[in-house]
């Protein structure tokens, strides 16, 4: 079984992000950056399915040059191999482009599965699965917990706040996992050294026969107008108790308007 798995590069979630000051995209060179915390659970999940089945697994990643370490760190897990796409024109894609620039990256590769996180880190939108699955022509099942492949099928379970449901989709198929899926592996020493040899193919947008004005800030249905900087913290509002303490905070809560 060849399975692919989708991986984004992202600022780090610990660290101060913020956005490029030129044209409001999220600043990817003054932050530290690293594999989406989330795409680790679909890479776990694809190494898991081909261990069982004598399989491969393929991290494929969309970005700029420190994307690769996105792919390093897929690789390092256990992934066999890599596909970075890059280019200088994919910078302030959104979802649509990125979904159109997945799409024809795979169209180039061998798959029987696609693994996706539920969402990045940094975006949040959760929609590139399902925009992925509509331009591939492919069945999609999405936010997984439980993933059984069998019999040409991947069957998912899929927990709700007021049930559990089950869904399955032929193979080929798209289907993108939650944080409950599974616990992802660290790598060790031995495939950190491994990593360092195996494959990693870098394609450009001609390479995937995309044109520059496919994609980008220039052809992104969405963008972000203004930026405000989050206002530091303030003192708290402390309220001394006489006896009308409970007064005095549903006082507080209501001019809020949290009640």
């Amino acid at each position: 079984m060849n399975i692919v798995v989708c991986v984004k590069y992202v600022p780090d979630a610990q660290a101060d992000r913020t956005f490029s000051p030129d044209d409001n995209t999220t600043d990817r060179t003054g932050v530290d950056g690293l594999l989406s915390e989330l795409d680790e659970y679909p890479v776990e999940e694809a190494l898991k399915l081909a261990e069982a089945t004598d399989g491969k697994v393929i991290a494929l990643t969309v970005g700029p040059d420190d994307a690769s370490d996105a792919v390093r760190k897929a690789l390092q897990m256990g992934a066999h191999e890599g596909v970075h796409v890059l280019d200088d024109a994919i910078h302030g894609s959104d979802a649509l482009a990125t979904s159109k620039i997945l799409a024809a990256a795979l169209g180039k590769l061998e798959f029987d599965l696609v693994l996706t996180g539920l969402a990045s880190t940094d975006g949040s939108m959760g929609v590139v699965p399902a925009m992925l699955a509509e331009r591939l022509g492919l069945p999609q099942v999405t936010l997984a917990s439980e993933l059984t492949v069998a019999d040409g099928k991947a069957t998912i379970r899929r927990d709700n706040d007021a049930n559990t449901e089950i869904v399955e989709a032929s193979l080929p198929a798209v289907v993108s996992v939650t944080d409950q899926i599974n616990d992802p592996r660290f790598p060790s020493f031995k495939g950190i050294m491994a990593a360092k040899k195996k494959p990693v193919q870098t394609w450009s947008l001609a390479d995937l026969g995309l044109s520059a004005d496919e994609v980008g800030l220039s052809a992104a249905w969405t963008s972000v107008a203004d930026v405000t900087a989050r206002p530091p913290r303030t003192a708290g509002q402390v309220v001394t108790d006489e006896g009308d303490g409970g007064t005095k905070l549903v006082e507080f809560l209501a001019g809020a308007k949290l009640v």
